[in-house]
C-alpha cells in the first residue's frame, strides 16, 4: 500500500536543475504545503500539494506531520575518510601554533600516525567508531556516505578497513559507498619506492578488492607529500583497466591532480584548494565532478577550493566534508557547507545542489538526491518555515525527522 507523508510547509524538491555551472535561488521548484507519495519500495510516487494528494490517493496510508518543516533530499557525503582508529589532538595544537601540514607529516605525525593506530585497533574497535560516525552523520540528515580505507597501507590492513565497512553497511541503516585508498601515501615501513608500492598494491591487494567486492571505486592522493602525476596516472589507468571507478585527491597543496583526474576519466576530483584557472578550465570542460571539502580547509586554516570560480566556468561542484581525524575532524557537513557559502558567495540553491544531487554524480548514483517520481525517498526535514533558515543558521538547526528509503531512521 502506499504512504503519503505531509503535510510540509515547504518541499525543495532540487527537481529541474541542471549538473553543471552555477544556479540562482529563483530556480528552485518550492512546493507549499505539500507532500510525498511513496510505494512499498520506498521510492517517490508522487510529490505536490498534501490535500490534493490525500484526495487523489484515498486508499494511501497518512504519515502526518504535525508541526512546520521543511522537506530536503537526504545529503550526500561523497568524500569521508571515518573507519578510522585514535586522533590526532596533537597534531591539531601543532598546527594551531603555526606548524605546516608537511612538517608535522616530517615529525612523525600526520597520515601514518593514524596509520599505526588503525593497524594496532581489532576490527570491533573500529566497526564501533566507524558506526558511532556513521549514525552522527544520519542523525544529520546524511543518508548516503562514502567511506574510504587508506589507514592501513599494506594488503592485510586494508583488507581490514575495507571488511569492517562492508560489515557496518550492514548495521546501519544509511547507505555507504567504500572507496579503496590504499595509496594515501607510502607507508614508512615498505621496503621500496612509491612506483614499486603502487604495483603491490595493484597485484596483491586490488584482485582481492574486486574478487571479495570490497569496493568498486579506487582513490589516490596525488601531491608531494604522497604520489606524483606520473605514476599516479599509471596507477589509475590501470586499476581503470582491472574495472575499478577511480577518483582522486587533487590540488591540495599543489597542482597537477586535477590534470590527471580529467586526463584518467576520474570521477571526481576532490580538494581542489589550489586549483589555479587552467584546472578550473579543464575540470568545468570535463565530466569529473570537482569536490570542494571545506572541512580540511577550516581545519588546516587554508583557503577554501575556488568554488565560485568552478561554478562560475560550468563545472559541476559538490561538497563534501573529508571528515578524518587530521585535517578534517569536525565531519558537520552541514556547518562547513554554511561557512564555504558565506566566504564564497555561493547561492543557497548552489549548495543544496552540491550536497545532494551533485554529490550523488561524484558517486555515480542517479536514483537519489532529488525528490521527485521514480527516485528513492531519502529526505530529511528542518523544524522550520523556510528554507532560507536552514544555511542561515551555519549548521545549529539539525534536521528533526530523516527518512531513508521512505523510513523514519
Amino acid at each position: 500500500m502506499k504512504k503519503l507523508i505531509g503535510p510540509f510547509k515547504q518541499i525543495l524538491t532540487l527537481a529541474a536543475l541542471p549538473l553543471k555551472g552555477s544556479l540562482f535561488d529563483d530556480q528552485l521548484e518550492i512546493i507549499i504545503d505539500g507532500g510525498v507519495l511513496l510505494t512499498e519500495r520506498g521510492l517517490i510516487s508522487a510529490v505536490g500539494k498534501f490535500d490534493d494528494l490525500r484526495l487523489q490517493y484515498s486508499n494511501a496510508t497518512i504519515e502526518e506531520i504535525t508541526g512546520n518543516y521543511v522537506l530536503l533530499p537526504g545529503f550526500i557525503d561523497c568524500h569521508t575518510h571515518i573507519c578510522f582508529a585514535g586522533n590526532r589532538s596533537k597534531d591539531y595544537a601543532l598546527r594551531i601554533a603555526g606548524k605546516s601540514y608537511l612538517e608535522i607529516t616530517k615529525a612523525g605525525g600526520g597520515i601514518w600516525d593514524t596509520v599505526t593506530q588503525t593497524r594496532l585497533a581489532d576490527e570491533q574497535t573500529l566497526l564501533d567508531g566507524l558506526l558511532k560516525r556513521i549514525n552522527q552523520h544520519l542523525s544529520e540528515g546524511v543518508t548516503t556516505i562514502e567511506v574510504k580505507s587508506g589507514y592501513g597501507l599494506n594488503a592485510e590492513q586494508e583488507l581490514k578497513q575495507l571488511r569492517v565497512i562492508r560489515e557496518a553497511a550492514k548495521l546501519t541503516k544509511a547507505e555507504l559507498i567504500p572507496t579503496c585508498l590504499a595509496a594515501h601515501m607510502l607507508p614508512g615501513d615498505f621496503e621500496g619506492g612509491k612506483k614499486q608500492y603502487l604495483q603491490y598494491i595493484i597485484n596483491d591487494l586490488l584482485p582481492v578488492v574486486r574478487h571479495e567486492k570490497l569496493s568498486n571505486r579506487v582513490d589516490i592522493f596525488i601531491e608531494r607529500s604522497a604520489f606524483d602525476t606520473e605514476n599516479a596516472k599509471a596507477y589509475l589507468l590501470a586499476a581503470k583497466q582491472m574495472g575499478f571507478r577511480i577518483t582522486v585527491h587533487a590540488d591540495q597543496f599543489t597542482s597537477g591532480g586535477s590534470q590527471v583526474a580529467v586526463e584518467v576519466g576520474a570521477v571526481s576530483a576532490d580538494h581542489l584548494e589550489y586549483s589555479g584557472n587552467e584546472d578550473v578550465e579543464l575540470l568545468a570542460a570535463s565530466r569529473t565532478v570537482a569536490v570542494a571539502l571545506p572541512g580540511a580547509s577550516l581545519g588546516l586554516g587554508m583557503p577554501f577550493a575556488p568554488v565560485a570560480k568552478l561554478l562560475g566556468s560550468g563545472a559541476c561542484v559538490a561538497i563534501a566534508s573529508d571528515w578524518n581525524p587530521g585535517s578534517a575532524p569536525m565531519g558537520d557537513l552541514l556547518l562547513q557547507a554554511s561557512v564555504l557559502a558565506a566566504a564564497e558567495k555561493l547561492t543557497t540553491a548552489e549548495v543544496f545542489a552540491g550536497l545532494t544531487f551533485r554529490a550523488a554524480k561524484a558517486l555515480r548514483l542517479n536514483n537519489r538526491g532529488i525528490i521527485t517520481t521514480g527516485k528513492v525517498a531519502n529526505m530529511q526535514a528542518y523544524p522550520c518555515t523556510d528554507y532560507r533558515e536552514i544555511l542561515y543558521y551555519q549548521g545549529k538547526l539539525k534536521p528533526g525527522i530523516v527518512w531513508k528509503k521512505g523510513a523514519v531512521v
